[in-house]
């Protein structure tokens, strides 16, 4: 039995999130579907992360296991003949039995994007958040500063979260402009559910002044979800790197 790891990327507009789901389908179901009728033998994936419906993956890993002698580069050729177009295989590499693409990871970056062009664009609008108002950048990043560090992020956590430890390592937050984008890039060990969602929400309350960034810590140690800000739309979410 060897195991392999996929690095994928994905739209993740047409999906119900990464993993399985009775009532919907999934970038998870799609992938172990392509495998199947590669290697006419049913393969469980395992993913890196749970996205939600509507997110997308700029970089997404998954591993498996098979007795099939089977060359990496042609899972990569295989899987992506067989895959739809807004799913696609970026590598496949071989790696130890112990190797496991969630437990294994360090941490992660996640980028949620805000359009905030004078008018609006028909092909962004699944990829980023439309705002009304021109972001105010400095003032975003004065916020985001404040969010580094080892902190109770459970107020920046919807109520379904399933874990009880919400103590999360933000190494690095920022908002950047690229033309007529606002990009919010957060890197963490770990995320809990919601969390970069209700962050970009909360940036973007610091930048409309509706929150002071100097409230940032007390936000924080309330622990209250209600003084964050709202939880945004997934479709301008993108999980963007693992680190391994």
């Amino acid at each position: 039995m060897s195991r392999f790891l996929l690095k994928i990327a994905y739209d993740g507009t047409a999906y119900h999130g990464w993993q399985v789901q009775p009532n919907g389908i999934t970038v998870q179901a799609v992938l172990c579907d392509a495998l199947f009728n590669m290697c006419k033998s049913k393969i469980s994936v395992t993913g890196c992360s749970r996205t939600d419906a509507g997110v997308h993956a700029n970089e997404f890993f998954c591993h498996f296991d098979t007795n099939l002698d089977i060359p990496e580069t042609a899972f990569v050729k295989g899987l992506n003949a067989i895959l739809p177009d807004d799913i696609s295989v970026l590598s496949c590499n071989g790696v130890s039995d112990d190797f496991h693409a969630r437990y294994s990871a360090k941490g992660k970056n996640y980028l949620y994007r805000f359009y905030d062009g004078k008018t609006e664009n028909p092909f962004y609008r699944r990829y980023a958040l439309s705002v009304q108002n021109k972001l105010n950048v400095d003032l975003m990043n004065e916020y985001c500063s404040r969010m580094v560090g080892t902190h109770d992020f459970s107020g920046f956590s919807s109520s379904k979260r399933t874990v009880t430890d919400t103590v999360r390592t933000i190494s690095e937050c920022k908002v950047y402009r690229d033309g007529d984008f606002v990009v919010l890039s957060v890197t963490a060990d770990g995320f809990l559910y919601n969390m970069v969602r209700i962050i970009a929400g909360t940036a973007l309350q610091v930048s409309l002044g509706k929150i002071n960034p100097l409230d940032t810590e007390k936000i924080i140690q309330s622990k209250n979800r209600d003084m964050a800000g709202a939880t945004l739309l997934p479709h301008g979410l993108y999980l963007n790197k693992v680190i391994y």
